[in-house]
């Protein structure tokens, strides 16, 4: 078992690495039938492109998700529909500078798998992260808005905006802002402090971390009650991407805290009166908004002095360079998206099977 592919029913296998000649995904249980406009995907591919954006990579990658298979266009249609069959999927990297990392060849990057690849499969690939670099997360995001076109269906969304970055905490949660600025802060006036933040830690040759909040409205039913709790799921999808190292759902950590009157959330006729479980009670989605927050950490690579060793074990000190983020954040925000995305789809499938089961 390789670790590469995510899901049960809706299934999803990504390939390819930061420097190779591509990266990309094959989903495997997308029902047939469901319109997939590549436009919408692409413009999902858009928002995690590197070159744009406050913090944005200096890498320039058009990002051009081309869809290889699984799909047909029906006569006296222009978009094409799922077959049903392997949709695969390719984003070609175009702007992959592996000559940046010559100096790093027998040297452990801090933060990064270096040590970790190496102990697991005894090579020293320097060209980049390779599998654990961000790169990867292009095929997610591919994967990922395959698997919005079934959710709409169902009328499941998903939103994902920056709660925290650097340091500075939003004081508000207007959505409405959160296409106003780069960040997809909810909050104007913490917005323009997080410019100032990125801009301060870039002159300082550091990086900066922070937190992403998912909201996803989702009918009541979707999980299962033990090992497959939704959250654990959720969970799981999140975690896997690179940059995340801890999620919470609904209250999260500040349930520590409460009492169980506090904690509880009362249920009127017209639902819930508060959300503290974050929308899924054992394991099972209630109808009450998802609610997720993923802590972003620091892009590893900074351009400061760093302490480490290289192949021989011998003290070495380094100064990473190449072209880095200051932050994942704004571009890991649909890269969140799309792995609740895909947590979601699997389930939807999962309890569609058990309907068909019942009925």
């Amino acid at each position: 078992m390789a670790g590469n592919t995510f899901g049960k029913l809706f299934r999803v296998t990504t390939w390819g690495e930061s420097h190779g000649t591509a990266v990309g995904a094959v989903i495997d249980g997308c029902p047939p039938g469901i319109i997939l406009d590549p436009r919408e995907l692409q413009l999902e591919m858009d928002r995690r492109r590197p070159g744009q954006g406050g913090a944005s990579s200096p890498r320039q990658e058009p990002d051009r998700v081309e869809i290889l298979s699984g799909v047909f266009i029906r006569a006296g249609e222009e978009l094409p529909r799922t077959t049903g069959t392997p949709i695969s999927l390719a984003i070609y990297n175009k702007d992959a500078h592996s000559k940046s990392y010559d100096g790093l060849r027998d040297i452990f990057r801090p933060g990064h798998g270096d040590v970790t690849y190496l102990a697991k499969y005894g090579i020293r690939d320097h060209r980049g992260g390779g599998r654990a670099s961000a790169r990867e997360t292009a095929a997610r995001v591919a994967a990922g808005a395959v698997a919005k076109q079934l959710l709409l269906q169902y009328k499941i969304e998903v939103c994902a905006y920056t709660v925290a970055l650097g340091g500075i905490h939003v004081q508000q949660r207007d959505l409405s802002l959160i296409h106003d600025n780069s960040y997809y802060c909810p909050d104007a006036e913490a917005a323009v402090k997080m410019e100032q933040r990125v801009q301060e830690v870039r002159s300082q040759g550091d990086t900066v971390g922070g937190i992403v909040e998912i909201l996803a409205c989702c009918p009541a039913g979707l999980g299962e009650p033990v090992f497959d709790k939704l959250e654990a799921e959720l969970a799981h999808g999140l975690m896997s991407i690179g940059a995340v190292k801890g999620v919470e759902v609904g209250a999260g950590f500040a349930v520590a805290d409460m009492l169980g009157s506090e904690n509880n959330d009362p249920i009127g006729p017209s639902g819930f009166l508060s959300n503290n479980a974050g929308g899924i009670l054992a394991g099972i989605s209630s109808g009450a908004p998802l609610v997720i927050r993923v802590a972003v950490k620091p892009i590893p690579s900074i351009s400061q002095e760093q302490q480490t060793v290289n192949l021989a074990n011998e003290p070495v000190t380094i100064k990473v360079g190449g072209r880095h983020d200051i932050s994942a954040i704004p571009r890991i925000i649909p890269v969140c998206e799309a792995m609740v995305r895909l947590t979601l789809a699997d389930h939807l499938l999962r309890q569609m099977a058990v309907d068909c089961q019942e009925g």
